[in-house]
């Protein structure tokens, strides 16, 4: 199905809680809200979610509408990449998660790592920053940035989390069935390009 529908909705809400947020005029407050109120009845057409649900978790945030931040850990071992089982779909991705309000993304990469594999890990630099629209992730309400870090293990012991089942190296050619809403073949394909060429210039959008 053509996603156009998706991009709308997700548009016109960030255009309404921009506008709620910023404007003092008591009737653009109210095309405001009707805005984000059609924007919920569109993700509800196409979607099986309960408006209710919508409301609450795709137009009730406050604020100047922005992306929301994914950061994601990259850690090679003995040319393989670690990667952990997701409890929610059963498949496999780079340890991470949302960053977390007061952390720095090196701060929040360590702590995913720690928490999701039970490893201790230092940063060693930034990778790529892509938006995840451009990367074939299955459709999503959110506007998502992701950020790969390169790490190494310090630390620990392989132990899965309150998320995560397993822990796992594995090679390139040799790769887990993917959790596609995470990170896509592609993309980890593309960081072990990093473990061949370590000068490999940083990859945006």
């Amino acid at each position: 199905m053509n996603s156009n529908w998706l991009e709308w909705a997700k548009r016109i809400q960030a255009i309404a809680q921009t506008g709620i947020t910023y404007t003092k005029d008591a009737y653009d407050l109210e095309r405001y809200e009707e805005l984000r109120q059609i924007s919920v009845d569109i993700l509800a057409s196409y979607t099986q979610v309960d408006k209710e649900i919508l409301t609450l978790a795709f137009a009730g945030e406050t604020g100047y509408a922005t992306p929301k931040v994914d950061i994601r850990g990259v850690v090679f071992q003995d040319d393989k990449i670690l990667l952990v089982r997701e409890k929610l779909d059963g498949a496999w991705a780079l340890p991470g998660g949302w960053a977390d309000i007061g952390y720095s993304p090196s701060e929040i990469v360590v702590k995913e790592i720690m928490e999701e594999s039970g490893y201790q890990a230092i940063p060693i630099r930034l990778l790529a920053i892509l938006d995840k629209k451009f990367h074939g992730h299955p459709p999503e309400p959110y506007h998502i940035y992701k950020l790969f870090i390169l790490c190494q293990i310090t630390g620990g012991e392989a132990a899965g989390g309150l998320e995560t089942s397993e822990v796992g190296f594995f090679e390139e050619e040799h790769l887990p069935v993917l959790s596609a809403e995470r990170n896509t073949v592609a993309q980890v394909k593309t960081m072990f390009e990093f473990l061949r060429n370590p000068e490999k210039a940083v990859i945006l959008d």
